[in-house]
């Protein structure tokens, strides 16, 4: 799978000008699942995202977990995120997972969030989305599951 974080102080994803979820301090996050994710695969992005140290302490340094404090996440779908450039101009997504399979992993990895303290709110699946955010720092990670 593939995320990109980003750290926020508010998030929220709009359909059809209808806010369907949003966060406050915390994580905005982009995730896509690529060909031969599974539960297993979604669960362990989610532990290691609720790890990184990604906040800021009192003495100003990234050394707090979203856990440690007590941020929630916005979660989107965002098959994008795999695209390939590498042939001419126009992208293309074939290295994303099928609908089917990215929707499970999707709502499985905003679960297993949830599973693990962070409050959770997500997008629509597959629907034309609005997404506005105030990103704090900035601050914007990249993590790929096949990368060690």
């Amino acid at each position: 799978m593939r995320a990109l974080l980003q750290r926020v102080s508010h998030a929220q994803v709009e359909v059809a000008g209808e806010v369907v979820g949003q966060c406050g301090a915390g994580l905005l996050i982009l995730v896509c699942a690529m060909p031969g994710d599974d539960v297993d695969t979604a669960t362990a992005l989610a532990a290691k995202i609720s790890k990184l140290r990604l906040f800021k302490d009192d003495a100003g340094k990234m050394n707090l977990s979203i856990l440690q404090t007590g941020g929630s996440a916005l979660v989107v779908s965002q098959f994008t995120l795999a695209a390939d450039t590498s042939r001419g101009n126009r992208p293309g997504f074939s290295g994303a997972a099928g609908p089917d399979a990215a929707e499970t992993l999707y709502l499985q990895f905003a679960h297993a969030l949830r599973d693990i303290g962070i409050t959770t709110e997500t997008g629509k699946f597959g629907a034309d989305m609005n997404v506005s955010l105030v990103n704090d720092g900035p601050v914007t990670i990249w993590l790929d599951t096949n990368d060690p």
